[in-house]
């Protein structure tokens, strides 16, 4: 069971909105929070983003903090923790196993993931024996 805690969930806030803003617009139906709960709080979290309404369509509500500041995302995560708090919610608890990306990568974020992943020993690449080394 994954559990995350919505007002220490030892995430950067970034990572905190999007992956309650993808929780609340999943169809996991062991998320503990109801479908009018999700709801409510993606509405209140476009509408801090957005001019127009909400699209109803589940693929396309996706939260773009793109051209978001630093003060956008604290509003955002104000309104995902005072919502899910409202209703009751302090904690997110689901059971789903981690699943294929849906999309893939752009060509512009691949050179990130990349460095990203020569973070972790067990997916860094091979070392080039041809390259002298310091």
């Amino acid at each position: 069971m994954q559990t995350l805690d919505v007002n220490h969930p030892e995430l950067p806030d970034l990572q905190f909105a999007l992956m309650v803003a993808a929780l609340c617009t999943s169809n996991i139906p062991t998320l503990n929070v109801p479908e009018d709960v999700r709801d409510t709080v993606f509405d209140r979290c476009w509408a801090l983003l957005n001019d127009t309404p909400a699209p109803t369509d589940k693929a396309r509500r996706v939260l773009d903090l793109r051209q978001g500041d630093a003060v956008t995302l604290d509003a955002v995560v104000t309104v995902i923790r005072a919502t899910l708090t409202e209703h009751g919610y302090t904690h997110l608890t689901w059971e789903h196993d981690p699943s294929e990306p849906t999309q893939s990568t752009s060509p512009e974020a691949r050179p990130l993931i990349d460095r990203i992943r020569g973070w972790d020993p067990a997916q860094r690449p091979p070392a080039d024996e041809t390259e002298p080394r310091g």
